[in-house]
């Protein structure tokens, strides 16, 4: 190639590298085989613009270029690198919105979704849980080729087996490139020509499986779990698709998580707040007596270290918190009255079951 690259990618010599990329992309687009069917001056074209924009995008080769021209060092090694014209354009424009890299045999099978219900201990453990699960599966019988037996699969001749066809239209954006299944062979890519009689030339053909899936400890509700291949076949020998589990942990009415921590509610009587007390709480390992200790006030929370849900990857446990509240009875009986009057008068407070005499009579004495 003796031509000049700058003016290969029409662009002057104190070109930054942004303006080499966004040049080249333009002249690729345009000069790109796909867009320019059966021309060989474009193809011929793109390979040099192609050539031209891998050396100067180097900044050692273009400097050995601006230095020595063609003659320097041979632009650092390299050429043209033996790759394709497709691969280049598949490179620099996978993420452009042009073409797609061309695909190659059977279409992979579609997701599917299913989902399982676990208890909040097995969540925090993990458990083992089979699903149930109705999905196509490899037909025995063709081994997912689609033909009878004794017969075989030919190669799609409109798509030349790659499953899809690329049409060049003309847009007020310039030449645009689709593509789409072939109609012929449904996206496969192979044609049956003598189709197996249990499947039907699908290749596939739908059961009822049981599924047994390791549920890791800690999980949450609403989690997911994505199991690649685990989905339905694809069309005649087409990879499997991805199977998501959707978990959900039921509501366990003694605690509220929060992450991987537990919260749960005991009620004590004000004796109990002021002298301390032994209550009984529960935990996901049964029942646990604790200790409250005296004076404790409403609100008071206490932290059970280590008592909570398992971390999802394993470092650790959560801890489980026990939230405090002073139970005050609305009614007492004669003798609990008394009791009370007699601990305000202790206190030396007011309450509005004092009588009239006794309340003018504190009042006289604090005078």
């Amino acid at each position: 190639m003796s031509a000049d690259l700058y003016a290969l990618l029409e662009v002057d010599r104190t070109a930054s590298p942004e303006d080499l990329k966004k040049s080249y992309r333009r002249l690729a687009r345009q000069l790109h085989p796909d867009a320019n069917p059966g021309d060989a001056a474009a193809e011929a074209r793109f390979k040099e613009v192609s050539q031209a924009y891998e050396i100067l995008s180097d900044p050692d080769r273009r400097s050995n270029y601006d230095r020595f021209g063609h003659d320097g060092d041979n632009f650092g090694g390299g050429g043209f690198g033996g790759g394709s014209v497709q691969d280049l354009f598949d490179m620099f424009f996978s993420n452009m919105g042009g073409a797609s890299p061309r695909r190659s045999g059977p279409m992979p099978g579609p997701d599917m979704e299913a989902s399982i219900d676990i208890t909040l201990n097995e969540a925090s453990s993990g458990v083992r849980r089979d699903v149930v699960i109705t999905l196509p599966v490899s037909c025995p019988d063709c081994q997912g080729l689609g033909a009878a037996a004794g017969t075989s699969v030919d190669t799609c001749g409109e798509c030349q087996g790659i499953g899809e066809v690329r049409r060049v239209k003309q847009s007020i954006l310039g030449q645009m490139i689709t593509s789409s299944a072939c109609p012929r062979c449904n996206g496969v890519g192979t044609v049956v020509i003598t189709p197996c009689g249990t499947c039907r030339g699908e290749g596939r053909t739908t059961v009822k499986q049981t599924l047994t899936l390791d549920v890791p400890a800690g999980v949450e509700n609403g989690s997911t779990m994505r199991l690649s291949g685990r989905g339905p076949a694809g069309l005649r020998g087409g990879p499997n698709g991805t199977l998501f589990v959707h978990i959900r942990v039921a509501h366990d009415p003694r605690f509220e998580r929060q992450g991987d921590d537990l919260h749960t509610q005991i009620v004590i009587r004000y004796p109990q707040a002021v002298l301390g007390t032994e209550m009984e709480i529960p935990t996901l390992d049964g029942p646990e007596v604790i200790d409250v200790p005296a004076g404790s006030k409403h609100g008071t929370v206490l932290r059970l270290k280590g008592r909570g849900v398992t971390h999802l990857r394993g470092r650790g446990v959560g801890d489980l918190y026990v939230h405090v509240s002073i139970d005050v009875p609305s009614e007492v009986s004669d003798a609990e009255r008394d009791l009370l009057r007699s601990l305000a008068q202790l206190q030396g407070v007011s309450t509005n079951d004092e009588s009239s005499s006794a309340k003018l009579f504190r009042r006289g004495k604090s005078k």
